[in-house]
């Protein structure tokens, strides 16, 4: 993890915003997480698990599509706004976990990455796609979303997405490009 990512940066973050990157407002965020869910297509996931849930705005519209679907991320804050924004959806568990240090012992069939990737080390990036790529059940999905823009990180979007997916290696992954994002869609 990088300097600039360690947990204590991000508790300061959501210390000073309860929504500091506008994910519940932004006209980004909106675009970014229909051409999410539009990647998905129509299917139905038994388990899902997404990584970098922060305050669950994605986490509830992954809920529509997952009969389960497991949301961690490092901020206590976080979850917990996760939590109160997805009461409702009780077949979703939140927990604090550290990627790639801290990955389940389960396998899914949906596995999403959206825009944490470049907060990753370039080991640590080789260490999440091995995990993804063991606990990825048959037929699953591996959906990669990433800024395009320029970010103070080791990697930046494109590079940190180039990386996971020559890792993980998808005999033919799917990519789409919008102005600000690109999504990866790995089987």
């Amino acid at each position: 993890m990088s300097p600039a990512s360690t947990p204590e940066h991000f508790e300061a973050l959501y210390a000073a915003s309860d929504d500091p990157w506008n994910f519940a407002t932004s006209k980004y965020e909106a675009e970014k997480y229909d051409a999410t869910m539009a990647a998905l297509g129509d299917r139905r996931f038994a388990q899902g698990f997404e990584v970098g849930c922060s305050i669950g705005v994605l986490t509830a519209r992954l809920a529509a599509v997952c009969d389960a679907l497991l949301a961690v991320d490092i901020v206590p804050r976080a979850l917990a706004a996760a939590r109160r924004r997805n009461q409702a959806a009780i077949h979703v568990s939140f927990e604090r976990r550290t990627i790639p240090d801290e990955w389940p012992d389960q396998k899914f069939d949906l596995i999403i990455l959206s825009e944490v990737l470049y907060f990753l080390e370039a080991a640590e990036i080789d260490r999440t796609a091995d995990l993804a790529r063991r606990s990825l059940s048959p037929g699953g999905l591996v959906l990669l979303v990433n800024y395009l823009g320029p970010i103070d990180e080791p990697l930046d979007g494109e590079a940190a997405a180039q990386r996971f997916s020559d890792r993980f290696g998808a005999a033919s992954p799917v990519v789409r490009r919008a102005s600000r994002f690109r999504i990866d869609c790995l089987r």
